[in-house]
């Protein structure tokens, strides 16, 4: 088991947006942010991790990769329970209450906080992480809204590319007066 961490450094619902949205489309292919190891080791050291090393990116890659599916592959939620195996959570009485310290091994600590951070969302806001409903977007979206009726990542973007889609379909559907 690696050194014990404060769970206090937990990632946020922008890093596990980040992460999440870190393989967008541009000009119809996708892309990998994450896919330079450099910018994989930046993203890393911002949020508390080793950056630089292989075995971190190696967790963290396989952490997104699975959170980005688990909305529609069951099998991904097979592959976050080999992020967090061996992983404990322990209490500990600190100054101000109950802290929990996090057991993980280094390498794959912020990899857990990732998968962590999703937890937590789901949790505090159930159904409102989800994958933009364009098809040929790969982002997701955390619908903030009082009526949870988001549906794009982007409604410049990705909802008016698809009303547009619409409008256009059903114009050639209706005859035109001759």
């Amino acid at each position: 088991m690696g050194l014990v961490e404060e769970v206090g450094s937990v990632l946020d619902d922008q890093a596990l947006m980040e992460a999440l949205n870190s393989t967008p489309v541009v000009e119809g292919h996708c892309q990998d942010r994450w896919g330079d190891d450099g910018a994989l080791d930046g993203w890393a050291r911002e949020h508390g991790g080793l950056g630089g090393d292989g075995e971190e990116r190696r967790w963290l890659r396989a952490a997104r990769d699975a959170l980005q599916e688990v909305h529609t592959d069951p099998s991904a939620r097979t592959r976050l329970r080999g992020v967090l195996a061996d992983v404990r959570r322990v209490p500990r009485l600190g100054a101000t209450g109950v802290v929990w310290d996090l057991e993980a091994p280094p390498e794959r600590r912020l990899a857990v906080e990732l998968v962590l951070a999703w937890a937590d969302t789901e949790e505090r806001m159930p159904g409102r992480l989800r994958p933009c409903e364009n098809p040929e977007c790969r982002l997701f979206l955390l619908d903030r809204s009082r009526a949870n009726t988001g549906r794009w990542c982007s409604m410049k973007v990705c909802g008016n590319r698809l009303k547009a889609r619409r409008h256009q379909a059903r114009a050639r559907e209706t005859p035109r007066p001759e």
